[in-house]
C-alpha cells in the first residue's frame, strides 16, 4: 500500500461505453489509471479506489452531456464536485507533453494535470429534476423540427421533378392547407378532374382554413401544366407520404410544445423570464437549460459573456482596438437571446426603439440584432436578481 496524499486530481475522459480515469499528486506523477466501464457498480468500484489515494481528490472530466450523465450523478451523490475541462482545452494543452500518441489515457492524464494547474473551469452541477426534463423536452423538439425541415424539403424536391408549378404555388413549411391538399392530390390531371367546386368541398370537410383560396391556386398551377412527366405515378404516393408524415409531425410539435409550455411554467421564475418580451416559453426553457445556475453569474457582464455577445479584444503591439467575436462560448444561450432579439423588435416598444436607434447609427440589421440581445441580457440578469417582472417603464430609484 502506498501511503496516503492530502490531495490528488483525477481527470476522467467519458465516452459512451466506458471512461478512463487517471489520478495524478502535486507534482504530476500518475497514481492510478484505468479503463471503467460505463456502469454504476464499475464507476462506484472506481471512485472507492481513487478517494482511498488521498483525503481530498479535485475530480475533473471532459464532456457534461449525457455520455457522463451516470458518472455526474454518482459523483453527486457522494459529496464529490467535478469540474468541466473543454475538449478544445485538453487538445491544446496535448502539445505541451511529450509524444505524439492520442488515448484514452492519455487524455484522462491530460485532464487531471490541466485541472491541477488550472483552478478556474466552471463546476459542473447535476441539474435539479425540472431543469432535466426541460433539457429533455427541448433536445426532443430540436430533432422533431429538424425532422420536419428535412421532410419539407425531400418533399419539395420530389414534387419539383413532376410538378413544379404545384410546388412554386405554396410554402409548404408554413401552410398546413398545402399539405393537406397534397395527401390527396399531387398530379396536374387528378386537380383538373376534381374541379374547383369538389375540390374545395374537399378540403373543407378537412378543415382547411380559406379552402376555396387552396383550390384556386391548386387549379391554377395544374391548368399551367398539361404534360405528364415520366415517374409521375411514384413521385406522387412519396410526396402523398412526406405530406402525411410531416403532418403527424406537426401534431408531435403541438404536444411536445404544451408538455414544454407546463413544465417551464413550474419554475420559480418563469413569470419573470416569460415576462421579458420576446421571451416565450419555448425560448425561456431554453434560457433555463443552457444558462444553469444563474448563481454562477457574478454580474451581467458575466451572463452576456457566457452567451458570446460580448467581443474580445486582439491587440499586439501598436495595433489596439481590434475587437472580435468570441470562440469559446454556448451557442445555445446565444440562439436564446438572439431570437429572443428578433422577436422583440417586431412590436412597439423600447426594444424596437433601442433598434431602430442602432440602424440610425449605422448598423446592419444583424449588429443591431446583438447589441439589443447584449442588452437584453443585463436586464433579464437585473430582473432575476431584483426578483421582479419586466414593465416598460424605468423602475423608481430611491433616495440612499
Amino acid at each position: 500500500m502506498s501511503e496516503r496524499r492530502a490531495r490528488v486530481w483525477a481527470g476522467i475522459d467519458a465516452g459512451k461505453g466506458h471512461h478512463w480515469a487517471a489520478a495524478v499528486d502535486e507534482t504530476g506523477s500518475t497514481l492510478w489509471s484505468k479503463k471503467i466501464d460505463n456502469d454504476e457498480t464499475a464507476i462506484l468500484t472506481a471512485m472507492g479506489e481513487i478517494l482511498d489515494l488521498a483525503d481530498k481528490v479535485s475530480w475533473a472530466v471532459d464532456i457534461s452531456g449525457t455520455s457522463s450523465a451516470l458518472l455526474l450523478a454518482l459523483l453527486a451523490a457522494h459529496g464529490q464536485q467535478a469540474v468541466y475541462v473543454p475538449g478544445r482545452t485538453v487538445n491544446r494543452m496535448s502539445g505541451a507533453y511529450r509524444g505524439e500518441a492520442k488515448t484514452d489515457a492519455r487524455d484522462a492524464y491530460i485532464i487531471a494535470e490541466t485541472s491541477r494547474q488550472r483552478r478556474d473551469f466552471a463546476a459542473i452541477d447535476v441539474p435539479a429534476q425540472l431543469a432535466a426534463d426541460l433539457a429533455l423536452l427541448t433536445a426532443h423538439r430540436s430533432d422533431l423540427v429538424a425532422d420536419r425541415v428535412r421532410m419539407i424539403n425531400r418533399l419539395r424536391d420530389v414534387l419539383t421533378g413532376v410538378f413544379p408549378a404545384l410546388e412554386r404555388a405554396f410554402d409548404y413549411s408554413s401552410q398546413k392547407g398545402a399539405l393537406v391538399l397534397l395527401t390527396g392530390y399531387q398530379r396536374p390531371a387528378a386537380l383538373r378532374r376534381r374541379g374547383q367546386a369538389r375540390l374545395t368541398a374537399w378540403l373543407a370537410n378537412r378543415s382547411v382554413r380559406g379552402a376555396d383560396t387552396v383550390a384556386a391556386t391548386a387549379l391554377e398551377a395544374a391548368q399551367a401544366q398539361q404534360t405528364a412527366l415520366p415517374g409521375e405515378d411514384i413521385a406522387a404516393q412519396i410526396v402523398a407520404d412526406l405530406a402525411a408524415q410531416t403532418l403527424a409531425l406537426d401534431n408531435r410539435l403541438k404536444r411536445v410544445d404544451k408538455q414544454i409550455r407546463d413544465t417551464f411554467r413550474g419554475h420559480p421564475q418563469a413569470e419573470i423570464i416569460e415576462s421579458l418580451p420576446g421571451m416565450g416559453p419555448i425560448l425561456g426553457a431554453e434560457f433555463v437549460v443552457a444558462a444553469g445556475d444563474l448563481s454562477a453569474y457574478a454580474d451581467a457582464g458575466h451572463l452576456a459573456s457566457a452567451a458570446g455577445l460580448v467581443p474580445v479584444p486582439r491587440d499586439s503591439g501598436r495595433r489596439t482596438g481590434n475587437l472580435h467575436r468570441p470562440k469559446r462560448y454556448s451557442r445555445r444561450l446565444r440562439r436564446v437571446f438572439y431570437m429572443s432579439a428578433q422577436t422583440s423588435i417586431i412590436r412597439e416598444g423600447p426594444n424596437r426603439d433601442f433598434y431602430l436607434k442602432k440602424r440610425g447609427e449605422g448598423c446592419k440589421h444583424v449588429q443591431a440584432v446583438i447589441a439589443l440581445a447584449r442588452r437584453r441580457a443585463s436586464v433579464l440578469w437585473a430582473l432575476l436578481r431584483d426578483g421582479r417582472a419586466f414593465t416598460s417603464a424605468p423602475p423608481a430609484t430611491q433616495a440612499a
